[in-house]
């Protein structure tokens, strides 16, 4: 089994979401199914069955993020002075495509490719993390398939703050 790569913020992150689903949101949800049940019959009783629903999904999450971070492997977020790095967004031309884009690369437990935020993990990440502006990067998908990018910037940040854990 492949351990999660995720940095302290991260794990802390990962910790304040348990420690929430712990104390403030499972007790309201079993005050919702314990008001619920007290309406009567259960056989038709949707707000049981919903509230139910609900405090599950709810456990469900705390089991996996303590999953997550039961078995995480804890990395550092530090890169060299410019070189791409985690939490660094960095600019990069695609020569098969004629066109640039710019990415944020983060952990897998933060990777969200609609914002633009690819994991160190994923192929295009892999390749990018500890390369410079100018190089000319492969990057393989798989045996039959891979490409060229070229980094044109890094914006060196530290900043993770407002990036969101995701859900499963």
């Amino acid at each position: 089994m492949k351990r999660e790569q995720l940095t302290q913020s991260d794990v802390e992150k990962i910790q304040a979401e348990i420690d929430e689903r712990i104390l403030k949101i499972r007790p309201q949800l079993i005050e919702e199914v314990q008001a619920a049940r007290s309406l009567g019959d259960l056989s038709e009783n949707f707000e049981y069955y919903a509230a139910k629903k609900a405090k599950n999904e709810n456990e469900r999450r705390i089991r996996y993020l303590e999953n997550v971070l039961k078995y995480a492997e804890v990395i550092s977020d530090y890169s060299n002075e410019g070189e791409v790095g985690l939490n660094n967004h960095v600019t990069v031309y695609f020569e098969e495509d004629d066109e640039e884009q710019k990415f944020k690369i983060v952990t897998s437990i933060r990777g969200n490719s609609i914002k633009n935020m690819i994991s160190n993990e994923s192929p295009l990440g892999e390749a990018l993390m500890g390369k410079k502006v100018g190089d000319r990067v492969l990057v393989k998908v798989n045996e039959s398939y891979s490409y060229y990018v070229v980094i044109r910037k890094i914006e060196e940040t530290t900043d993770d703050e407002d990036d969101q854990i995701k859900s499963f």
